[in-house]
Formats: structure tokens, sequence, C-alpha cells
């Protein structure tokens, strides 16, 4: 359905469409421009020449989507991904997480991964739980208004996939 691929400087185009749609109502509620998107792609190449690599960042090949992986210890990592609002409900996300979730446990050796969305955004969520993560709690964040917003956490470990 979905093929993960390493990002390049000719997404940010399609990284700009993604973060100026409806999706960043659950980020940071600010559209990226050409010049961040361009940025954010700069960063995330020169995370992958790291060693040991910390993060990885992929572009998903069915329509100039993002998901990306984070290294949080040596054995545990983050997942986070955003669609364009014109692409949700075809599965893109959970396959993808899927893909990401073996690669974190294969490629990148770790033993558990762990996922959070915000509360007005339960889709994400069913997202987590097609992919095999289990709700665990929440997680407070700061909004940018000082509140504190409770997202929902996930977990998933490497021997219950």
């Amino acid at each position: 359905m979905v093929t993960l691929r390493a990002l390049t400087p000719d997404d940010a185009p399609a990284l700009t469409r993604i973060y100026s749609g409806a999706s960043i109502r659950h980020t940071t509620g600010k559209p990226l421009t050409l010049g961040q998107a361009r940025e954010k792609i700069r960063a995330a190449l020169a995370r992958a020449a790291e060693t040991p690599r910390g993060q990885w960042s992929w572009g998903i090949l069915a329509a100039d989507e993002m998901i990306a992986l984070r290294r949080r210890s040596p054995s545990m990592g983050t997942i986070s991904y955003i669609l364009r609002e014109d692409t949700w409900g075809n599965g893109y996300a959970t396959h993808a997480a899927h893909q990401v979730a073996a690669s974190a446990f294969t490629t990148a050796g770790l033993t558990r991964l762990e996922a959070m969305h915000h509360p007005d955004n339960p889709a994400s969520g069913r997202v987590l739980a097609k992919a095999g993560f289990t709700r665990i709690g929440t997680s407070g964040r700061y909004a940018e208004d000082g509140s504190t917003v409770p997202y929902e956490l996930y977990a998933l470990e490497h021997d219950s996939m």
C-alpha cells in the first residue's frame, strides 16, 4: 500500500503542503514555510549521517506524506506521523506505522516504541491501535497558551509484534 523512503531535499514542497493544512491543528498550529521545510529536511539528513544514528525520517510514497521515528534511548524510540487531510482514511498511516515499527525493532534494535496523540484527534489513536500499540495513559504537553494538554500515550513492545 505504501513504501517508506529516505527524505530528499526535493520533498520540501510536499512537506510544506503537509504542514499547511488541517493536520497542523494537532501539532504546533503554525504552517511551515518552504524555507522551514528545507531546514527540517536538512536537519533530518544530518541526523541520518550520525553514528550512532538517533533518528530516522521517511517519506511515504503513497501521497507525499511524512512519518518519523526518533530514538529516545538505546532501547526505546518514539514514532510520530503527519498526513495531509486529503489522504486521511486511506490506511496510509497505519500501514506506514507497521513498517516503521518493524524497522525500529530490526534495523534500529529498539525493544519499545511509544507514541502519543492530541486528545482531539481520536483517529490517530485508532491508527496506533491498528498498528499494535496499546494505550498506557496520558502525558501532559504544554500548549502555546501555557496550559497543559493531556495527550494520549501508547506503547508497543518488540515481543508483542
